[in-house]
């Protein structure tokens, strides 16, 4: 009976990580909203530039990426690395380098979040997740953070497993995005009490681009665990990228 809640608590860690794949979404230029909002906050100067910054959009890269998670306070644990590409026509896939630890997690979490991310480009299902007015009302914090950074609370206008609820911390003089800190609105599963999601990005050739994701998961019998992945890139946009 414990082996089998070990082995839930498992499963709800991989639908976790599956949120890291489709934040792939907010890479993409943000589509014209259907939504007409009137808020102030939605209609500010600053949330507006945010909303419009996902521009040139990522149509294309090759990436070499870094996976790893754990679970029971990390007495289970697996890396792996990965080639991963996405083509100009949308097909993403990947070529495993080396993965070791757990052979659970290495299949159920690593491996499974990145044939999920393969799964939803191929139904086209990142919008779901996008930062829209559709998806989220956006509340402006007018005071400077450390770093130079302004703070834009993230509500989502319904409960989900790929909207978050937090923070996206965005630059002063042109709003573009740095940091996404939240929880998700929805919990993945029963076992699971809380998502902390954590999310970096950069500007690489002038297109914005993930470099880190991490999630937290607070999960019942198991306790925390946690999952991360960061992106090397050696190709954005059909043009070699060097130095990254």
């Amino acid at each position: 009976m414990k082996r089998q809640a070990s082995r839930r608590q498992l499963n709800a860690l991989f639908v976790a990580t599956v949120v890291a794949s489709i934040s792939t979404a907010a890479l993409v230029a943000t589509p014209a909203s259907t939504r007409d909002s009137t808020s102030t906050s939605a209609s500010s100067d600053t949330v507006a530039r945010f909303l419009a910054s996902g521009r040139p959009p990522l149509t294309a890269y090759r990436a070499r990426r870094h996976l790893e998670a754990s679970s029971r306070g990390g007495k289970m644990s697996a890396q792996l690395d990965a080639w991963t590409n996405l083509g100009a026509d949308g097909t993403f896939t990947f070529d495993i380098v080396q993965e070791s630890g757990s052979d659970l997690i290495r299949q159920r979490v690593l491996r499974a979040a990145l044939l999920e991310e393969q799964d939803n480009y191929a139904s086209s299902r990142l919008a779901e997740s996008a930062f829209t007015p559709d998806n989220y009302e956006f509340l402006l914090d007018e005071s400077i953070r450390d770093g130079g950074l302004v703070r834009i609370g993230l509500a989502p206008r319904r409960k989900s497993q790929v909207l978050i609820a937090g923070d996206a911390f965005v630059r002063r003089d042109d709003a573009d995005l740095v940091t996404i800190q939240g929880v998700l609105s929805k919990r993945p599963s029963f076992w699971t009490r809380s998502v902390q999601v954590t999310r970096h990005y950069a500007r690489i050739d002038g297109v914005r681009v993930p470099i880190e994701v991490r999630l937290n998961a607070d999960m019942i019998l198991v306790g925390d665990s946690s999952f991360s992945m960061t992106y090397q890139y050696a190709a954005i946009n059909g043009r070699q990228i060097q130095g990254n």
